[in-house]
């Protein structure tokens, strides 16, 4: 089907062929090797986007952390617990 978007050639020999084995063994059921292609490559996106929401949640929470550490110094406490703050 012509197409102008990239495609790619992968040979079913060397690591390639270790993997497949691989996932063979993983996905019992599935005896495509195409499929089992799909597969890692699906695990392989799920594992990357699984570290990257990590590293971002982690960023998250140290942004907070300075941000709590920063509020300190920008209210005044005492101020704010008593009654002036609400008049």
């Amino acid at each position: 089907m012509p197409t102008s978007r990239p495609r790619y050639a992968i040979t079913d020999t060397g690591k390639m062929a270790r993997m497949l084995d691989d996932a063979q063994q993983r996905w019992p059921d599935v005896h495509d090797r195409r499929e089992l292609l799909l597969r890692l490559a699906a695990t392989g996106h799920d594992a990357i986007a699984s570290d990257a929401a990590a590293r971002d949640r982690a960023a998250r929470l140290q942004r907070q952390r300075e941000a709590l550490s920063r509020a300190r110094s920008l209210v005044d406490v005492d101020e704010l617990l008593s009654d002036a703050a609400w008049r």
